[in-house]
Order: structure tokens, then sequence, then C-alpha cells
């Protein structure tokens, strides 16, 4: 098994036994397409490694053997273009299978991959292209977003510009004019075999392999730099967290361009011997998501709260879930009345987990622990993990402060090695061997941990400090509430006041009524204090391009 060839011991009895002897043997130079995919291209050639379907009803399965050729191909035809280590490469390939072999090429290269969402506009990738000094870009053959790019070259001329989506259309001496390759035909006509580099071209252990350009809800976007042993750090991940299994087949809701991809599509899925299920869809449907889960036989699946919420909302019987046995959820805190209704629906509990983009799992709801709906779980091993106060002091039970990791003594596999080119930012969360995450949480008497918000989004009223998740899990518990999210509004008394932004459900209208049945609703499921004095429905919520909701724009 490839977990054997790191984990000295794979198997633990409890939480406190995993906690305390969880090891992972870091080899040197570790290279994941070399040490990992080609390996198990050679052992387990005929493996599934990926299931990949659309809504045109498209499906291709790849092997391990398959997987290994592919990337070594994108790799022959990327260095023949003079793709050297520590180049960047932008990919912006949504959901298509050639994301894969694309960014496994450019580890065995040595590259620097920069995954990127399609929904960039052209400020946006003017941004990334200059702050990473992006050298290629391999793109999906799409006409809003190529119309996005082109504009962008304006300001940053690129040389090398790949196309995926096979050979090019029509119109392909228009797109050759412009500069554009043609990444199938690249492929095909390159060498199955592309040798490992050695000496000074070999990409070490600490040397930069991703780059991620963080959302954020404020300020212009940071670049969290991954190195080479961050695919080790999923083992927590895929293995322990999603429950993984050998032979079993895992599918993550994530786009590449975010990287919950790297979590749950990628590298701890494969060391832990599973295969991927990729579902490539442009628009989000509850009802077509569980026919693909239901088709292709899903053991492990994950996905934010958000999109529970609307499967729940399916009528889950219809649906052949009877190879599902495991089910997790992070992005954002769970609501209850999800987790209990998916219960219902079918036998299974969901489990929180809880890490950032610069970082691996640091907190989860393992195997070994009974679920707390709302709760994120305890500390992963490796994360010397603490809740501290404004003047970094370790908060009692039950107080809230920062969620900030120890790395004086050691630092977590896979926790980002700081912002890239950026030292003055990493320097504002990390100092005196203490990474500040931001993140505002408390801890209950069994170690236990529940998410409050982002520091910048905690509201304070009247001497009360009040986080927006527990008014939104309120709000979220009422039939009429689709999507909603909380902010604080400036108030002369009290300092600030809660305000509700509700989107509604289908079959309910906004009026004075809904707000005030609305109002006392928050008063019956949490503390009354906590109400929203000040309500807005609104058509859809302000969100960043990886999903979240921008309360600072709600504010504004």
């Amino acid at each position: 098994m490839m977990l054997d060839r790191f984990l000295p011991r794979v198997d633990f009895d409890s939480y406190e036994d995993f906690y305390a002897n969880y090891r992972v043997s870091v080899p040197e130079n570790f290279n994941f397409g070399f040490d990992v995919v080609d390996v198990l291209g050679r052992e387990t050639p005929d493996k599934t490694a990926l299931v990949w379907c659309d809504d045109a009803s498209r499906e291709r399965t790849v092997s391990f053997a398959g997987m290994s050729e592919w990337s070594n191909r994108m790799a022959s035809a990327f260095s023949g273009l003079g793709v050297r280590k520590g180049d960047a490469v932008m990919l912006i390939l949504k959901r298509r299978a050639e994301y894969w072999p694309a960014v496994l090429a450019l580890h065995k290269i040595g590259a620097v991959a920069i995954p990127a969402t399609n929904q960039l506009k052209k400020k946006d990738l003017v941004y990334r292209f200059r702050a990473a000094n992006v050298k290629m870009l391999v793109s999906v053959n799409e006409e809003s977003i190529r119309r996005e790019l082109t504009e962008a070259f304006a300001e940053y001329p690129l040389g090398l510009k790949l196309l995926c989506d096979g050979p090019f259309p029509a119109d392909s001496r228009e797109l050759a004019a412009e500069g554009w390759l043609d990444l199938a035909a690249l492929t095909e006509r390159a060498s199955p075999a592309f040798e490992r580099p050695q000496g000074e071209l070999a990409a070490g252990n600490d040397d930069p392999m991703l780059l991620y350009f963080t959302s954020g809800t404020t300020g212009m976007p940071k670049m969290v730099s991954h190195t080479f042993t961050y695919p080790l750090g999923h083992i927590l991940t895929a293995k322990y967290w999603q429950n993984c299994s050998d032979g079993g087949l895992h599918f993550t809701v994530a786009e590449t361009g975010w990287a919950k991809a790297s979590w749950g599509k990628l590298y701890g899925q494969w060391l832990a011997g599973s295969a991927v299920m990729v579902y490539d869809f442009d628009k989000f449907n509850a009802a077509n998501l569980l026919s693909v889960m239901a088709k292709y036989g899903v053991t492990t699946f994950c996905a934010p709260p958000t999109m529970y919420r609307y499967m729940i909302k399916e009528d889950l019987s219809k649906y052949d879930l009877s190879k599902l046995r495991y089910a997790v959820v992070a992005g954002e805190p769970l609501n209850p009345e999800i987790y209990e209704r998916f219960l219902e629906g079918t036998g299974l509990e969901l489990r929180e987990g809880y890490g950032q983009t610069e970082m691996t799992c640091a907190v989860a709801t393992y195997p070994w622990m009974k679920p707390k709906p709302g709760s994120m779980g305890r500390p992963s091993p490796g994360y010397h993990l603490s809740i501290l106060d404004e003047a970094a002091r370790p908060c009692e039970a039950n107080e809230e402060g920062e969620i900030a990791i120890r790395t004086s003594e050691s630092k977590p596999i896979g926790l980002f090695g700081g912002y890239y080119h950026d030292d003055e930012r990493t320097a504002s969360v990390w100092k005196d061997g203490l990474y500040r995450t931001g993140d505002t949480a408390w801890m209950d008497e069994d170690g236990y941990i529940w998410f409050v918000g982002r520091s910048d989004d905690i509201i304070k009223s009247s001497g009360y400090r009040i986080g927006p998740f527990e008014v939104e899990s309120a709000l979220l518990e009422h039939p009429a509430v689709l999507e909603c999210a909380i902010t604080g509004v400036p108030d002369p008394e009290r300092g600030e006041v809660v305000k509700a932004t509700i989107v509604l459900a289908k079959g309910f209208a906004e009026s004075p009524e809904l707000v005030k049945t609305l109002q006392d609703h928050v008063k019956t499921i949490t503390a009354p204090y906590k109400y929203p004095r000040v309500v807005e429905f609104v058509k859809e919520l302000p969100k960043t391009i990886s999903g979240k909701i921008r309360r600072v724009e709600i504010r504004g």
C-alpha cells in the first residue's frame, strides 16, 4: 500500500492515540509525480485513478498507468516549449480531465503551478500575471474566458499560451494567429517518457510547487506558496478525515482553481489508494449531482454546507447511495438542521473539517470522535493549535479568541512557507513562532473547537461579541431562508446592531410580517440579544470568486 512508504504506522485506536503517534516520513527530494503517480503506474497499472463525466454525457476513466504516461507527455511538451524548474505556469482548466496530467507535468519539471478559476476578469488576471511573473498559461477553450485573457494580454504580453479541449475548432487559424497553441496536439506528439531531472534541475523539498491566490474579503489577493512536501500533508485530509480507502471512489465538489481541489481531488486520495471522481459542470444542480453519485458508486463525499442544503431538499430515497459510506463538510460552519436532515436521509453523520488555503486539515471530526453538529472537531496531529486572546494568552474553555498555530518547535507538513515574495505580509501573520489565522473560535470542555468567524466579522453590540455564524445558523433553520449573511451596522446607542441580509426560498415574499417572524425565530433559537434588528432581502449575496460571502461588501 502506498501509505506504508510514508507512514510508519497507519492504523490508530483512538483520537488520543492518533494525535500522539501519527508521523509522516518525508523522503529527500520528494516529488508527487514521480514518487506516487509513476510508482502506482508501474505497480498497479490498471487501477483507476480518475473517473470523469460531464453534463453532455461524456465520460472517461483513466488508470494510473494512463495518468503516468499522460503527465509524461505533457511534461515533455511543456519542456519543449522552454518551461523549466521554478517557472510559473497558470492553469485555468475548470474541471477538465486535462488538469490532472497538466499539474503533475509541472510537478515533474519542478515548475510552479498556479491553479486559477475561470471567473477571473481582466484586472484579476493582470494582477496575477505580474505578481507571480507568469511564463505560460494553459486555459480551457471558451470564448468568454478567451475574451478576458485577450484584454489582459494587452497589458501583460504572454508568449506561451495553450488551449485545452481537443483540436482547435473552425476558427483555428484565427486562434493560431493570436498565438494560441493546441494542448491536445502538442501532447499527442510529445514523448511518453520523461526523465526525472537531476542535480540543480531537480526540485527540492523546500522549493515552491504551488501558488494559490487567496480570494480574501479585503485587499488584493495574497499568494500562498506551498512546497513539494505539501501533498504529504493531505494524508491527514484524505485518509483520516474524509476516510478514503483503497479501491474507493472519492468525490469532492470543487473547481480546480480553488485550493479545495488539492484537498479533495488529487494528493491525499491517491496516496490512500482511492480513485477521484470528477463531475464537470458549470451550474450546480443538486439532482444532477446526486444522480452522478449514484451512477458511479461514490464511496466518500465532501462538499460545502450550501450544497448539502440543496441536496436535502431533494427526495434522497430516489437515488441509490448504497455505496456512500462517509460524508464530510467544510468551507463554512455546518448548520445543525442540515446535519439532522442528511442523517435522516442517508444514515450518515456529517463530519466537519477546518483549514485554510495556507494549510491542510488543521481541525476535524475524525472517525474515533462523536460529531457535535456545528463544531469543527479537534486539532489534527502535528498542528499545535491554541485559541488566543488579544494579548496572545491561551483562552479558557468557552472563551472566544483567535485560532493560532505554534510552529516554534515543529511545523506541520503542509503548512505554507509564507506569502510568495511578500515578507512584510508574512511577518504580519507569522511571528515569534506563531501563525495567526485571523479566524475566531472557542474550545469547549471536551476539546472540540467551534468556529465564530473571521476576526474582522465579529459584531460588537452593547458590550456583546456576536459571531455571524451563530445568527446565520438560527436563520437557516427557518424554511423561508435559503441563504443569509450577518453583518454589523453602526448604531449610536449600541455601537453596532446585527443586520441580516437574506435570500428567500421559493414560495416566500418579503413583508414586514416576515421580518417580525424571522426576528422572533432567532430569539427562540439563540440568545435574544443576537437577533437581527435590521433585515434586508436580496436576490443574491455578494461572494468572492471562491464562493465565500463578501461581508465587507455588504457592510459597505
